[in-house]
């Protein structure tokens, strides 16, 4: 599968016909005679192949004049692949579009921040996606708001604000338009919740975030929770729990591995923040992965194929926030996870700011980078070369010289990265793939990924190893999650 897809019409019928779940977020079916588009997998009888056209957004399919089937939901698929393993300026136009940048910044805000006049953003998004930011971020809004009006007892009027609608009028034309039901006949579909089932606390919403399967939840889920810093992160009770920082106030998440999806119940200070919470989370687990694309090509190798075959669908695990995983990277060298661990909760709890959690143990936000460089360097229990290294970090990272945010462009930021004192290949890459999001960042150095490697007859030299990684590309960081899975670290296992 690759950009364009849409476009291969023979491809995307057979898709259609045979209900295939793995394709659902890489392109939309509108039918010509019901005016109504589809995921590929939509349950109904497949349309006649001359009455199918192919988009590749959803916002195309409305800018087309389609509405959303209320079957199966399109508004309610995975995202596309495309958008995470892609550097270029459409994919970091549409990271951003996810985090609600032209919701609080309008277009010349998306274009400032990739660098690039409104003229050309717009040009390259109706090119390839068939709608421009206005039209797709609409689109987002529109499917924020149904996630509001079906499962909050939030008020009309309240529901279209926090869903980042200008006005209620709008918000009350577009869903009519998108959904071709008004709010209140789209809440009234939806089966009530007896009193007992509604969250007690207030702002909490409980969603369903989809995943193309297969999924395995052990590395992704194992890591965070292994790794978690106390006072920000916690398990318990079967869900990974953590406070995010988020554009309009804080919020509390709690995320539950199941069969089908990932449970998600977000607690919000601020309820605008919604389509930013939900976009970080799947963003953290990796949930618009592809892994039927990933593990096909991982299997080419006759050495590394066993370790797919035995536990499919390995996602990498990565971060809410690029800003605080660069810092707990620098805090991570040369030291043991708990060690880090502990590092990073001394700084959370001096220059956190506190959080209230009636439903569990988390106190605090992890700090800004801007209260982190206002910290006394003396103060920091760390070599000096380490302190160097951090305070350089926290001072880019404050000042605005260093931007490691979704729209960052890989080369220049891994560039940057390694121009900073105490900043090796390890510790880029590693902000690269957990951070950054690049699904091709390799960690040849890391000594677990040179013992699974020796272990399994791969070379264990970085240079050798690296040229062997050659035919994993463009997935080698999913190649080392299923190398470190090798091992017995609880980073690879759901804990109990």
């Amino acid at each position: 599968m690759q950009n364009g897809m849409y476009t291969d019409r023979e491809r995307c019928v057979r898709a259609v016909q045979s209900k295939d779940a793995r394709f659902d977020g890489w392109f939309f079916t509108a039918v010509l005679t019901t005016g109504i588009y589809c995921r590929p997998s939509c349950p109904v009888v497949p349309p006649k192949p001359q009455n199918m056209v192919f988009h590749p957004s959803a916002a195309a399919c409305q800018q087309a004049g389609f509405r959303a089937c209320k079957r199966c939901r399109p508004d309610t698929t995975p995202g596309s692949p495309e958008w995470n393993q892609r550097a270029d300026l459409v994919a970091r136009a549409m990271r951003l579009i996810a985090d609600g940048v032209v919701d609080r910044e309008g277009v010349p805000g998306l274009a400032a921040r990739l660098g690039y006049s409104t003229r050309q953003v717009e040009r390259q998004l109706l090119a390839e996606l068939g709608a421009g930011p206005l039209a797709l971020a609409r689109a987002q809004r529109a499917q924020t708001a149904r996630l509001l009006i079906e499962t909050t007892e939030l008020p009309v009027a309240e529901a279209a604000f926090a869903s980042g609608f200008a006005s209620i009028r709008t918000f009350n034309d577009t869903v009519r338009e998108v959904f071709a039901l008004s709010p209140s006949e789209l809440r009234a579909r939806v089966p009530r919740k007896s009193p007992s089932a509604r969250p007690a606390t207030p702002g909490t919403l409980v969603l369903r975030l989809p995943f193309r399967a297969p999924l395995n939840p052990d590395n992704v889920f194992g890591h965070l929770a292994a790794t978690g810093v106390p006072g920000v992160e916690e398990w318990r009770d079967g869900a990974f729990r953590r406070t995010l920082r988020l554009p309009y106030g804080h919020g509390i998440v709690a995320l539950t591995p199941n069969a089908d999806h990932i449970g998600c119940r977000l607690t919000l200070s601020d309820l605008r923040d919604l389509t930013v919470a939900i976009s970080r989370c799947r963003r953290m687990l990796d949930l618009d992965a592809d892994p039927v694309a990933v593990d096909d090509q991982l299997r080419t190798d006759p050495l590394l194929a066993p370790l797919v075959d035995k536990a499919p669908g390995r996602r990498v695990p990565r971060t809410v926030d690029e800003a605080e995983f660069a810092v707990r990277a620098v805090l991570g060298q040369q030291v043991s996870t708990a060690a880090a661990r502990t590092h990073a909760a001394r700084l959370v709890t001096a220059h956190g700011e506190p959080v209230d959690d009636p439903e569990g143990g988390l106190t605090h936000l992890f700090p800004t980078a801007e209260a982190l460089a206002a910290v006394d360097p003396d103060t920091l229990a760390m070599p000096r070369t380490r302190r160097t290294t951090f305070t350089t970090l926290v001072g880019q990272l404050a000042d605005g010289t260093m931007n490691l945010g979704v729209e960052s462009d890989w080369p220049k930021t891994r560039a940057a990265l390694l121009a900073l004192p105490g900043f090796g290949p390890w510790t880029v890459d590693v902000i690269a793939m957990r951070a950054l999001g690049d699904p091709d960042a390799f960690l040849p150095t890391d000594l677990g990924i040179r013992r699974a490697a020796k272990e399994l007859g791969l070379p264990s030299t970085p240079a050798a190893l690296t040229a062997r990684a050659a035919g994993w590309r463009p997935w080698r960081a999913y190649a080392v999650q299923y190398l470190w899975a090798t091992d017995s670290h609880p980073i690879n296992f759901l804990p109990v």
